[in-house]
């Protein structure tokens, strides 16, 4: 992973939302109704979020019906983690 990609998702997920949105994630896809449910937010800042997040590729989504479904980009999640895991503290 490229250190411009991984500023992109620490900026991205630096939001309090957005963080718990992956949080939530990590669980299992979930349908948009399902992520309303749980957060105090509107559909159009969840259509926010969710924007934000499939543009940096961590999140993918799926439409079925009126909704959609999000899910994890393992892969890219995976990168993420590995990046991150190489930062140490001397």
């Amino acid at each position: 992973m490229k250190d411009e990609e991984a500023a992109l998702i620490c900026k991205a997920i630096g939001d309090l939302n957005r963080l718990q949105i992956v949080q939530l994630l990590t669980q299992g896809e979930r349908c948009a109704c399902d992520i309303l449910e749980r957060f105090s937010i509107t559909q159009p800042t969840l259509s926010h979020h969710m924007k934000i997040l499939c543009a940096i590729n961590l999140v993918q989504a799926r439409k079925e019906g009126k909704w959609c479904h999000y899910s994890l980009n393992c892969e890219k999640f995976k990168e993420f983690k590995e990046y991150i895991g190489k930062l140490v503290c001397c």
